[in-house]
């Protein structure tokens, strides 16, 4: 049995947002300025890299050892964040940084559209405790999300080799956000439609 245990608000939200906020902290402040390490230049920008990601990575851990589990997206966050942000510090290169969540957007969407095509609700195996749903419901929530994790990788794509590297960080740090929040409060009569009541049974959700 997993052992899981309730995580205040608040500290999650820290644990899960605190390092992105740190990484647009100290870029902000390093932009301008060039660190020599160890006989190399680097630019602000791999510099808030390079103290990302252990950040990054011991809040995934203080948060997996609070709450006794870890979604798979936390997870393959944290493989990509490592490999890709090590190769950044290690190459000083931005780009592999930057191309981060392009790759993490397209393996949501194709993780996602092979449940489709499975007819597989595997959104529901890990949000089935917080939004109950019909299958018709999580079907409908999980085409919308595969679309939007497309049209997500399209627009770091687009930021991040048509705008400036200020743009793109801005882009990721609150951009992001910015539009899940606003995925999902567009999405609540869905939620609201499909919902299954005590009473309901899996088969009474109707179209949106």
């Amino acid at each position: 049995m997993t052992d899981t245990r309730t995580v205040a608000p608040w500290l999650k939200s820290a644990l899960e947002l605190g390092p992105a906020l740190l990484f647009f902290a100290v870029f902000l402040l390093m932009r301008e300025r060039v660190v020599n390490l160890w006989g190399i230049d680097y630019q602000g920008f791999i510099i808030a890299t390079i103290v990302f990601v252990p950040v990054q990575v011991a809040a995934t851990l203080v948060l997996w050892r609070l709450s006794g589990r870890l979604s798979a997206m936390q997870v393959m966050t944290l493989v990509l964040v490592v490999v890709f942000g090590g190769l950044t510090a290690w190459l000083n290169d931005p780009r592999f940084f930057e191309m981060k969540p392009t790759i993490l957007y397209l393996f949501f969407a194709a993780v996602l559209g092979l449940g489709l095509a499975l007819r597989k609700n595997w959104l529901s195996f890990v949000f089935s405790d917080a939004f109950p749903m019909t299958p018709e419901g999580w079907r409908i929530l999980t085409i919308r999300l595969t679309l939007l994790f497309v049209a997500m990788a399209g627009a770091n794509e687009f930021v991040r080799h048509m705008m400036s590297q200020t743009a793109w960080v801005y882009f990721k740090t609150f951009g992001i956000i910015i539009i899940m929040f606003a995925f999902f409060m567009l999405n609540a009569r869905l939620f609201e439609r499909y919902a299954i009541r005590p009473k309901d049974g899996p088969e009474n959700g109707r179209d949106a």
